[in-house]
């Protein structure tokens, strides 16, 4: 009898957790599945497609609604080829179909009539056969591009296919039909309209006369009227052009693609007072950063990223925009959402009512408090935590290029949040995985970054290395101001110098006020200078400097590098082995000059 009522209780937990709206999505599922197994992928961007995956809403270039049903498939320029399945008429929310510029061929299934929210582009394909006559079922139909591709036959001139919706069949040589001004092959020519029948007018006189005049009068009344209509007829024909490059940009505001929103750009217009230079947060290499006030009274960091259009970079970008929104730590800024249009790329982040690093050590204003030495410590123990993350607990892991101040972000509690992360690659999706073009912040680029262009997760160290200068000394990394007192311009050298004079006090930012323990802030300088050394093999990675701030292994790591240095310093006969800092006054050196102008 127990047994019983357990099988029983388990039996009511499995459907309880088993909703229709999961079996809907595996529905869905299977019936995207199967358009993955009917199409060649060369490129693999349908990889994430796991029919073991209950939920499709988790798979790239899907986006769902909040009840967990697809409405949007984008796979446009993706290179695919193959054929359409019928079972696409199964995701009976779907909005927007986007399978523009492959090389997809075979009908066109009439199966997509039982889509009837659905606008789509399936032009610049290779498509063949008949246009379905279901499609005129769909009367909500918005857009429906089937241009440039090698469809025949007659198209529909009723329902959705009236003269007044925005549908595009053009350069398909072999439809005809009367909405194309073709005949049909075998069909009766077009007929002509009928012929105009003059009125006739009784006078009360009892002659007839002619109504020429009448009837013209009339008929140019008529021609008044329908000019507006012709005129308009005209312009909804032209129109789909424009409506396809424009469809992207009024997204739903409540679209999610997994657990990301894709924002439209009216909505992100309307937040940040149509991106009012009074609303600027930041200027940066990837653009500029907006303060935003959503409809629901959030606020939000907009930011509008500058970059070249290339063609297929649609797909690329919400790919890698996937992979950024999957990396969720404490310590990493979470995105909260997107925008793309064919001419814009946004990304929404939350607002950090803290600011930067930078702002907190160079920009505040006098009534506020300069950063304490305990939050210090914080902020360089969060920050390698974050990185950390990036390049051991990402797959694949993200190298963020661009490690600064400016780019460690502040919380309502001071914790560290590591911002920008993924931009660069990002912003270089139109060229290689292993990409030549240098980005980053002069002070802060690691040497072989520079010279080679090849940037790895040891690049990320060094920038933390100087970031970990400038939380010290409140000091830029790159500053020609201090060329006034004869010093160095690059940060990392007037460390140096100063550590070879024992003027460690002189190293601390004043704004402290000697409120910081002595002994803390050389274990910082020492993590600092293991990071920034010439050779990227020698430095170590960001777990290892993660479990250095938490005290575990700095001792031995710093004893072994002074080891090291004064065997190299014996056989160069430079700086004397007695020297409490011993610094690599060979590699480090050639590595500055590496590093920028000087």
């Amino acid at each position: 009898m127990e047994r019983a009522i357990a099988v029983s209780v388990l039996v009511s937990l499995l459907m309880a957790f088993h909703p229709l709206k999961m079996i809907s999505a595996n529905m869905e599922g299977d019936a995207l599945h199967s358009l993955r197994s009917n199409l060649e992928d060369p490129n693999s961007v349908l990889q994430s497609w796991d029919p073991t995956l209950v939920n499709p809403c988790t798979w790239f270039h899907v986006t769902c609604n909040n009840e967990n049903s697809v409405i949007r498939v984008d796979l446009g320029n993706a290179e695919l080829s193959g054929q359409l399945v019928p079972q696409l008429g199964q995701l009976k929310n779907l909005q927007y179909l986007e399978l523009y510029s492959n090389k997809i061929t075979g009908p066109i299934p009439s199966d997509i009539g039982n889509l009837t929210n659905l606008d789509s582009r399936l032009n610049n394909n290779s498509l063949s056969g008949n246009i379905p006559m279901s499609l005129t079922n769909i009367t909500a139909l918005q857009v429906l591009d089937l241009s440039n591709n090698h469809l025949s036959g007659p198209v529909p001139d009723n329902g959705s296919f009236s003269l007044f919706t925005p549908i595009s069949f053009a350069n398909n040589l072999n439809l005809c039909g009367p909405v194309t001004g073709k005949p049909c092959p075998g069909s009766p020519p077009f007929a002509p309209p009928p012929p105009f029948v003059q009125p006739t007018i009784s006078s009360p006189g009892g002659y007839s006369a002619t109504g020429a005049i009448a009837g013209g009068v009339a008929a140019g009344a008529a021609l008044l009227f329908a000019a507006p209509a012709i005129g308009f007829a005209w312009w909804r024909r032209r129109k789909p052009q424009e409506y396809f490059f424009d469809v992207p940009a009024e997204e739903d505001p409540e679209v999610q693609l997994g657990q990301l929103k894709r924002f439209s750009l009216r909505e992100l217009h309307v937040a940040t007072d149509g991106f009012s230079n009074k609303n600027i947060l930041g200027r940066g290499g990837f653009g500029k950063v907006y303060r935003g006030r959503l409809a629901d009274g959030s606020l939000v960091a907009v930011k509008r990223l500058k970059e070249e259009r290339t063609p297929g970079g649609e797909l690329q970008f919400q790919t890698e925009v996937e992979m950024i929104s999957m990396a969720v730590h404490r310590n990493l800024l979470r995105l909260r959402g997107f925008c793309m249009t064919p001419s814009e790329r946004i990304l929404v982040y939350p607002y950090m009512a803290n600011g930067s690093v930078v702002s907190c050590l160079r920009e505040r204003q006098p009534s506020e408090p300069p950063l304490d030495w305990p939050t210090r410590k914080r902020i360089a123990l969060g920050s390698a935590r974050g990185l950390s993350y990036l390049h051991d607990h990402c797959d694949p892991k993200i190298i963020h290029r661009d490690v600064k101040a400016a780019n460690i972000l502040l919380d309502e509690e001071f914790e560290a949040v590591v911002g920008d992360f993924g931009l660069a690659k990002l912003m270089d999706y139109k060229d290689t995985h292993v990409t030549t073009a240098v980005r980053g912040t002069i002070g802060h680029i690691a040497p072989e970054y520079l010279s080679t262009g090849k940037s790895s997760e040891k690049t990320d160290v060094f920038g933390y290395g100087i970031m970990l200068l400038e939380l010290i000394t409140g000091q830029r990394a790159f500053d020609l101001s201090r060329l006034a007192n004869d010093d160095d311009v690059m940060l990392l050298d007037w460390v140096k110098g100063l550590l070879k004079e024992k003027k460690l006090e002189m190293l601390v930012d004043p704004d402290l006020q000697n409120n910081y323990i002595e002994a803390e802030v050389q274990q910082l300088i020492q993590v600092a200078l293991l990071c920034t050394q010439g050779s990227p093999m020698d430095r170590p990675k960001m777990s290892e400097v993660v479990r250095m701030l938490e005290g575990d292994g700095l001792a031995e790591k710093w004893e072994e590098w002074q080891k090291v240095e004064v065997v190299r310093q014996e056989v160069e006969l430079t700086a004397p082995r007695s020297s409490e800092w011993i610094l690599d006054s060979t590699n480090n050196l050639h590595a500055v000059e590496l590093s920028g102008p000087r």
